[in-house]
């Protein structure tokens, strides 16, 4: 997960890409020049240890978008393929 928000913080989508799975990654990311990540806050995480193929990661990912800041809650789906972890999916919170 962190080196997820890392990758997007930036601007490496290559990474968010290839450790996205292949069966929900999108075609392409596109990136977003006026978005700048700021900080990275885990409020829980179940599984994900090393015996395990999956995990849960709850976060509030904080950005500024221009004068206006913001924040990007979910809690993410993992699951390990070809002894990766990789991004599944996740559940936005308002």
């Amino acid at each position: 997960m962190r080196a997820r928000y890392s990758a997007y913080a930036v601007g490496d989508l290559d990474y968010v890409w290839q450790s996205w799975h292949p069966r929900t990654r999108p075609v392409a990311l596109t990136p977003d020049a006026g978005l700048t990540w700021t900080g990275l806050q885990i409020l829980d995480t179940v599984g994900g240890g090393p015996q395990d193929q999956t995990g849960e990661v709850e976060f509030r990912a904080h950005y500024r978008d221009g004068a206006h800041g913001g924040t990007l809650h979910e809690r993410s789906r993992f699951a390990v393929r070809a002894r990766r972890w990789l991004y599944v999916d996740g559940d936005l919170f308002d």
